[in-house]
């Protein structure tokens, strides 16, 4: 039996991946900010512990792992799910709308990440996975600064991949594509103050994202399905996308980052070297 560890578990993609979980036979620590909530879904459960986090309190992070250690010994996947979107230009957005989507989706997530990881490195196994976004690859106008978010998210997880490797410890990122969620609801989205001058960017992704709302292609039970194989297998990767939009988007980005790569080669490399004097 597997003790899993998920932020943000009471709705959305966390409480599809605890319900899937419970259902493998697995151990859940399900958290979030009211813990009744998680109770309410999935009722007592004798491998369920619900515990309240709040991932922007890092001494909620601390107690929230000591009680999952007290109720089963050890963990062995973190889900770090906890987050939500600021939609608006990057000058659209106050310093305020900021600062609590990063503290939210970056150091929230390295809160959690911290206080499980002293666990995973005592038992010499163990997989953090770090839920991204189709955004943390390539960024849109309108959502920058949810973009920025999730590429801090993905970079985090390169290094981690690299420092945890030689402690029998996996790290993965997930890159899901837009999946028929709440995200794009008032709860899960914030939405900046528009600036005439964008309308025709940020403006028309906003439009967007209400058209989208609850039609997006991506079905987020397959996600959690997929989330169960993930953690099978022998040797997960680093990345992982999910939904055919993602994979078209990274497709898209790399061939347009090889392009411009060729065009300006050699400019980038003339920078190389000094004159003798």
């Amino acid at each position: 039996m597997r003790t899993w560890f998920i932020t943000g578990a009471s709705r959305g993609f966390g409480a599809l991946i605890t319900a899937e979980a419970l259902a493998a036979g697995d151990a859940v620590v399900a958290t979030a900010r009211d813990p009744l909530s998680v109770v309410a879904k999935f009722g007592e459960h004798p491998r369920l512990l619900a515990v309240k986090l709040d991932v922007t309190r890092e001494e909620q992070a601390q107690a929230a792992v000591e009680a999952a250690i007290q109720r089963f010994g050890r963990i062995d996947i973190l889900i770090n799910n906890a987050g939500y979107g600021l939609l608006g230009a990057v000058e659209e957005a106050r310093a305020s709308e900021v600062e609590r989507v990063f503290a939210t989706n970056v150091f929230g997530l390295l809160s959690v990440t911290r206080a499980v990881l002293p666990h995973m490195r005592r038992q010499r196994s163990g997989h953090v996975i770090n839920i991204s976004s189709i955004g943390g690859y390539g960024s849109y106008a309108g959502w920058g600064v949810y973009c920025a978010t999730k590429f801090a998210v993905e970079g985090l997880t390169e290094a981690m991949a690299a420092e945890l490797a030689p402690l029998g410890i996996h790290a993965t990122v997930v890159e899901p594509g837009f999946f028929r969620t709440d995200f794009l609801d008032a709860q899960s989205l914030v939405t900046a103050e528009p600036i005439a001058d964008y309308a025709a960017t940020s403006g028309a992704t906003r439009t967007g994202a209400t058209q989208l709302n609850h039609a997006q292609p991506g079905n987020p039970e397959k996600l959690a399905k997929a989330l169960l194989a993930l953690v099978g297998a022998a040797r997960p990767p680093l990345r992982l996308p999910l939904g055919s939009d993602t994979v078209a988007r990274i497709e898209a980005k790399n061939r347009s980052v090889a392009e411009e790569l060729a065009t300006w080669r050699e400019l980038a490399v003339s920078t190389d070297g000094f004159s003798a004097v």
